[in-house]
């Protein structure tokens, strides 16, 4: 969906694929954001997630370690290399944490048959490291890999809203976010974190365009066994369409799926503190 003229232009929208991508290009691009959202990757992972045979994987692998933006560990795997623009996310589960949740998507979108991701927060950005799309004609497509800033999406703000006071101050006040530019006005700042208390209240935070000119979304945390956030599930929908999708229910069904998910969250034992 475009921005029309004179719109805002923090609101940028996510890229569409080219008409006439380069597969290879396409593939090698599609490993720079595992690795930076997982911060390690095996060969026969990248396989499987590029659908490809292990030989081709290695040579793109090969490629990215060759330009340094991979480099091989003691265990043989894959991690960011120095020429990685963007750090990965620092949490070694991130994978996992897909694979559990990647089931209770596709119920969930089944559901709604709207869009649903799957988001971790690292910083002042969140990273979505999953998409389930519906099947409606106009729907918002997939975002996986995508960053964007976690003031604006629904996602992020709710998982702002568990952070104490002092960290928000520190990550939108401090002097990393003049260096970043993630820097909220002294003027909009008492009305943000208002929106965090409301959040924090109702347990769930919405994004009306905010990140992209007819998008919204609804957003709600998701915590392991010691109620820690580790990530967010968003379903978003053409903001045209949001009112109809949330008075049948949205809060409730999303709420259900983050319940039933936390429960596989809670009883893996590969959580994030170890």
């Amino acid at each position: 969906m475009q921005n029309k003229p004179g719109s805002q232009t923090s609101r940028k929208p996510v890229q569409k694929r080219p008409t006439y991508s380069i597969e290879a290009v396409d593939k090698a691009l599609q490993l720079l954001q595992l690795l930076r959202d997982g911060g390690a990757l095996r060969l026969k992972d990248a396989a499987a997630e590029l659908g490809v045979a292990p030989s081709t994987a290695h040579r793109l692998l090969a490629m990215l370690v060759y330009r340094g933006f991979a480099v091989q560990d003691e265990n043989r795997r894959y991690v960011p290399g120095p020429a990685m623009g963007v750090g990965p996310a620092g949490l070694s589960w991130t994978r996992l944490l897909r694979d559990l949740a990647q089931p209770h998507m596709e119920l969930l979108s089944a559901r709604l048959d709207e869009t649903v991701n799957l988001m971790v927060r690292v910083g002042t950005k969140v990273r979505f490291l999953s998409t389930v799309e519906g099947s409606n004609v106009l729907r918002i497509g997939d975002r996986q890999g995508t960053v964007m800033p976690a003031d604006k999406t629904s996602g992020g703000k709710v998982m702002l809203a568990e952070l104490d006071p002092a960290m928000i101050e520190q990550l939108f006040r401090g002097q990393n976010a003049d260096i970043g530019g993630d820097r909220i006005p002294d003027g909009e700042y008492p009305a943000f974190m208002r929106e965090l208390d409301s959040i924090r209240a109702n347990g769930f935070a919405a994004n009306f365009e905010g990140t992209e000119e007819g998008v919204s979304a609804l957003g709600m945390s998701l915590h392991n066994r010691h109620g820690q956030v580790v990530g967010a599930l968003s379903v978003a929908t053409p903001a045209t369409r949001f009112r109809k999708v949330f008075d049948a229910g949205l809060v409730t069904a999303l709420r259900e799926t983050c319940r039933q998910l936390e429960i596989d969250i809670a009883a893996n034992p590969a959580d994030p503190e170890h």
